[in-house]
Order: structure tokens, then C-alpha cells, then sequence
């Protein structure tokens, strides 16, 4: 089946899909803007397989632009509206993008620049017609989705139609959804994680709450709180301004009832915050990644007590496992790399055999996260194999520091990265974002670290700045980290 028939073919007309700023749009607006849009592409002569980007942010005309493209059975190709023109330019030449769908301010920089450009403006008038869905293969492309990395060349992850079938049905499988949910949705549909909240909550026939801007997180409280929203959804960058600096964990807001996390690990400190800040609401802690169509596995809310830290297990139709040298499986307390087989498991990346067969062998997901697993076969994230730190010798995990040195509150954000050093190999240094108005000093983060962690583990220097660098998904970007240390340190 075509996965925007799969998404919208069967919602009420009538029920409301999507809130944006200035207005909602109902299902049948939707269907109608789907079947304007698609039409539009096959005017310009444009075939299925074609492949068509979209740069933009979070609208009802990014939505119905996405969907267009899948419903003509053409190949989307989602770019952060945050990439720089000439990233943008050069990404959709390498892919081969036979037509861009640009947004309001993304039109003033690249409508020259890209080819056979289209307006991703909602159109409010539109007529009641039911799209044509093209029909689609099982392992046919469906989206080009492009990995975090902005240095060098990305690489571009293959998601088939059956692929986002199989994970959005995998994700009903355990999430409770229905047609009466109203998500908060601050995560760009860019993003796989984001694009799973678009396509899950379509899916069940639930509306979808659109916030422009993440950037003031009082703004999301009162949002979430006007919109009388039922979920929401971040990642740990989310949860840490939200709680540190908002009024998330004092103001109720009754209706919300489940939380989603995933994006990376979020430190136990802030995640315990999470579950008395809206006590209400049930936490769902999940894993994921591109090459895996969005989600792996999930740790339900009552396991969160005893399972603190963990990210669960494998979802519906997903088998994970943790696996040492020579491939076999670890023993409870040992580390070894997550594993995952299952229909979401992307067919590879796009003109990259090499990278496929290292990071997919025999479809078998490699994902390149160190971890642990206990008796019950719940699975701990240790940290990304390049994220440890190599010191005086011994393997640090950056996150165990970052754990620690979330436990200050008066942090809202940390990130640690080994920074390179002639004595020790590489040393231990922190970049950490303070709460306003907060008086903290790096020797009292210090001597907390010193508290409790191994010496070597101590970070060697603490820069307090404003702003802990992210890549467009919002997650933190270790690498832009580093540079900054070291940057820094030249700047004495």
C-alpha cells in the first residue's frame, strides 16, 4: 500500500488533523491539499521514483507537501530548514531532486538555486477532492533521509514504504494512541523522531499541534497548556530547558498524559524530574535511529523505577540483541554493540555499498551504540562507540560524567568530550549551560564530580556558555563540542 493512503486514506473528514499558528485544517482539507499538491508535480512532468525535497519549517503545507509526494509515488527527500543555502543546494543536486517544495523564508534564498521550485504556503481554499494514490512496490523508496552530520558528506538512509509502515504500526503497537489525541509537536518533521509523531498521529486520526519556535520554552508550557495537549514528545535538550527553565515542573497541565523521550539519554537526574514534574502523565523512554526508520525499542512507564536508565526492549516486531566480539551474545554486566533486525531496518544507505554492507551486513542493523543488558534482557546504552573518551590509558563513558553532572540542578544542560592532549591521550573537559540567575561556580561542579567519580573520570576544566551546540535535530553534537573546547582553550 502507498504510506500516505496507509496515513490519511481511512480519517474522519471532519476531524481536525492539524493546528498551525494562525488556523486548524481538517482531514479533508488535507486529503484535498494532498491530491492539489500531487497533481501539481505530475503537471510538471514528474514521474514515480522522482525524487522531490522539501526544506521548511513544521506547517500544514510542509505536512500535505510530504504526503503529496508519497501519494504520487515519488521519493521525499526531508532537509532541515536550518542548513545553510549552500548545504541545501548541494545536498539536493547529489540526490538528484527533480523539484523542491521551499518554504515561506527558504523561497527568498533558494527559489533561484534549486530546480522547478513549489510553494509549501497552505492554501486555506481548498476544494473537496480525494487524492490519486499511486501504487507503490513493498521495498520501494519512500524517503531519503539524511544522517546529523554537516561535515564532509552525509550519508542518506533508504526508507522503503514498508519500512515506514512496518514502524509506524510497530509504534501503535505499544504507544496508546487514538483519534482524541492533541500532540505538541516542537520536534521538525525533518527528523525521523518527528516524522513518527506525524505519521503515528495521522494514522490513529489524532491532531497534531504545531510550535513554530522551541527556542522560549515558557512558550511550549503555555501552548501545550492553551491547546489543552494530550502528548508531547523531545529530546533531552527538550526535557533539560523545559525543566530548568520553565515553569514545566510547577504549572499542572491536566490533560497531558504521555510524554514520549528518545533522541538520546536522557541523565537519570533529569528523567526522575521528568516523572514528578507532570505526575499525571505516563513517560514512555524510547531508542532509535535513521536506519531504523525512527524507533527500536521502548521502556514502559512502569518499569521506569526499577528500570531507571535503561532503554527497554525491543518494540513489536523489532529483535535486538547485544553483541560482543565475534558476534556472540553478551553476558549480563558485559559491553557489547546493539544489533537489530526487523521490517523497519533500512535496505541501506543511498549509493553507498560499501557503508551498507559495514553497518547492515545480512540486514542486521550495527548501530554502533555500546551497551549492556541484564538478566531480565532490558538493554542499558553505555555510550556511542566515537563518543568515549581514551584516557591516561582507560575508556571513559562521556555519559556517565554527564549523569553525574546533571545531578547539580542548577545545570540545564552539560555535554563532555575528550579533547586531545600529549600527556594524557585525551582529557576529560565539560561545557555546561547554567540555570538563570545562578551563581554556580566550576569548583563546586568539580567537587561534585570529585564526589563521585573515579578521579580520571573528573573533568579537567568546566566553560560555562550559553549555549550547548545541536545539530537540527536538536540533539547535542559531540564534535561541535569538542572544537568548542578546544577553541576555548586557544582563547585561554
Amino acid at each position: 500500500m502507498n504510506t500516505a493512503e496507509h496515513l490519511i486514506g481511512q480519517a474522519e473528514a471532519d476531524a481536525t488533523a492539524i493546528v498551525d499558528v494562525d488556523r486548524s485544517y481538517t482531514y479533508a482539507w488535507l486529503r484535498g491539499d494532498v491530491a492539489r499538491r500531487a497533481n501539481l508535480l505530475r503537471a510538471r512532468g514528474l514521474a514515480p521514483g522522482d525524487r522531490v525535497a522539501l526544506v521548511g519549517s513544521n506547517g500544514s503545507g510542509w505536512v500535505s507537501s510530504y504526503l503529496a509526494i508519497l501519494a504520487a509515488g515519488m521519493v521525499a527527500v526531508p532537509m532541515a530548514s536550518t542548513l545553510p543555502p549552500d548545504e541545501v543546494v548541494a545536498r539536493a543536486e547529489w540526490v538528484g531532486a527533480a523539484a523542491t517544495f521551499l518554504g515561506g523564508s527558504e523561497c527568498r534564498q533558494l527559489r533561484d538555486r534549486v530546480t522547478s521550485w513549489l510553494p509549501m504556503t497552505a492554501d486555506s481554499s481548498i476544494a473537496d477532492e480525494e487524492p490519486e494514490f499511486a501504487e507503490v512496490a513493498t521495498g520501494q523508496d519512500a524517503v531519503l533521509a539524511f544522517t546529523s552530520g554537516t561535515t564532509g558528506r552525509p550519508r542518506v538512509v533508504r526508507q522503503t514504504h514498508d519500512n515506514l509502515q512496518a514502524n509506524t504500526e510497530s509504534i501503535l503497537g505499544y504507544l496508546p494512541l487514538d483519534r482524541w489525541e492533541r500532540v505538541l509537536v516542537v520536534l521538525p518533521f525533518s527528523y525521523v523522531f518527528g516524522a513518527s509523531l506525524l505519521h503515528t498521529h495521522l494514522k490513529v486520526g489524532a491532531t497534531l499541534v504545531l510550535q513554530p519556535n522551541a527556542v522560549f520554552p515558557q512558550q511550549i508550557v503555555e501552548r501545550m497548556s492553551a491547546q489543552r495537549c494530550t502528548g508531547f514528545a523531545g529530546v533531552p535538550s527538550t526535557f533539560a530547558i523545559l525543566l530548568r527553565n520553565s515553569s514545566f515542573g510547577t504549572q499542572r497541565l491536566p490533560d497531558l498524559r504521555l510524554i514520549q523521550q528518545a533522541g538520546g539519554k536522557l541523565a537519570p537526574a533529569m528523567l526522575r524530574e521528568l516523572i514528578h514534574a507532570q505526575p499525571q502523565a505516563r513517560v514512555f523512554v524510547m531508542y532509535g535511529q535513521t536506519e531504523a526508520t525512527a524507533r527500536l525499542s521502548h521502556l514502559p512507564p512502569e518499569d521506569l523505577d526499577r528500570k531507571l536508565g535503561s532503554i527497554g526492549r525491543g518494540i513489536p516486531g523489532v529483535t535486538l540483541r547485544v553483541a560482543g566480539e565475534g558476534g556472540r551474545d553478551v553476558t549480563p554486566g558485559e559491553v557489547g554493540e546493539i544489533l537489530a533486525r526487523g521490517r523497519n531496518i533500512s535496505p541501506g544507505y543511498l549509493d553507498d555499498e560499501a557503508e551498507t554492507a559495514r553497518r547492515m551486513p545480512g540486514g542486521e542493523l550495527h548501530t554502533g551504540d555500546m551497551a549492556t543488558v541484564d538478566s531480565e534482557g532490558y538493554i542499558y546504552v553505555v555510550d556511542r562507540r566515537e563518543d568515549f573518551i581514551k584516557s591516561w590509558g582507560l575508556r571513559i563513558a562521556s555519559q556517565d560524567v554527564e549523569a553525574v553532572a546533571s545531578q547539580l540542578t542548577e545545570l540545564v544542560a552539560v555535554a563532555v568530550v575528550g579533547v586531545p592532549d600529549d600527556a594524557a591521550g585525551e582529557r576529560v573537559e565539560m561545557v555546561a549551560v547554567k540555570r538563570e540567575g545562578s551563581s554556580l561556580t566550576q569548583e563546586q561542579v568539580l567537587a561534585h564530580c570529585r564526589g563521585q567519580l573515579a578521579k580520571h573520570m573528573v573533568p579537567s576544566v568546566v566553560h560555562f556558555v550559553s549555549l550547548i551546540p545541536l545539530n537540527s535535530n536538536g540533539k547535542v553534537s559531540k564534535s561541535a563540542v569538542r572544537d568548542l573546547c578546544i577553541a576555548l582553550a586557544a582563547d585561554g
